[in-house]
């Protein structure tokens, strides 16, 4: 394999779809299970890849070197194989700046809510501290580290204006679940969940029902591939592809 993502369930990616059409190579869809993921990582078998889940963090300790902005983030969803040595970057921060600021969502002085905290939350947090928020809260099922539980969240954090969403519930297949019940949030005036499948998630089509934005994250996959693209290929890609691929997608032409 040359160009591909790995992870641990990828039935639902859209990647292979998108990378092909940003460039002039071959993009392989290589699901690992936890038993064949490290010697996937060790045998360096790749010209670069992607990263998805469970693997962001877990990819860390088999690579040479990070750039500042994955190692401040912690985690990697691009992997580039450069003459033996793996580098690690994460364009997911990148591909959720451009969702957040292309879909004119207020981010500066607001309170946001983070639910889930896997590798992708940690560029989300990130980007919603660049961009001004007044304050953050992660949310867990466990409550573990600095995050708050969903049962917290409902006692004391229903004041919160932006809501995103970096856990797969409500990923294909499973099209019936939600992370939350919006109803209690009346102060939330956004809803950002960076699933791409389907299209509108029942929690951002419950959120379009309450009167907040409810946006899904297909501009932010296009985007972050375009990034990836670039750390493969070494140039730069005209972000005009971005809005163009993520129309074909939502309109089946690339399905």
């Amino acid at each position: 394999m040359e160009y591909g993502l790995i992870g641990e369930k990828l039935g639902h990616s859209y990647s292979k779809l998108i990378h092909e059409k940003l460039a002039d190579y071959t993009y392989d869809l290589v699901p690992l299970s936890r038993e064949e993921f490290p010697e996937f990582m060790k045998s360096r078998a790749f010209k670069a890849v992607n990263v998805t889940i469970p693997y962001k963090k877990e990819v860390i300790p088999y690579l040479d070197e990070m750039d500042a902005h994955a190692a401040a983030i912690g985690a990697v969803n691009t992997i580039v194989n450069k003459d033996g040595r793996l580098i690690g970057h994460n364009t997911d921060f990148s591909g959720f700046e451009y969702m957040t600021v292309s879909s004119q969502t207020e981010v500066l002085g607001k309170k946001a809510l983070v639910l889930g905290t896997g590798g992708a939350s940690l560029a989300i947090l990130a980007v919603l501290k660049k961009l001004g928020a007044a304050s953050i809260i992660s949310v867990s099922r466990s409550g573990k580290g600095n995050a708050v539980t969903y049962e917290e969240c409902l006692a004391h954090h229903t004041d919160a204006e932006l809501i995103v969403n970096t856990t797969p519930v409500g990923m294909f297949p499973d099209l019936s679940s939600s992370p939350l019940d919006l109803t209690p949030f009346t102060a939330c005036r956004c809803v950002l969940d960076i699933i791409y499948n389907p299209a509108v998630t029942r929690l951002a089509a419950q959120a379009r029902s309450l009167g907040m934005k409810g946006i899904t994250g297909l501009p932010m996959l296009v985007a972050q591939a375009k990034y990836a693209c670039e750390f493969f290929l070494e140039r730069k890609i005209d972000n005009r592809v971005i809005p163009e691929i993520t129309r074909e997608l939502a309109k089946g032409e690339l399905i």
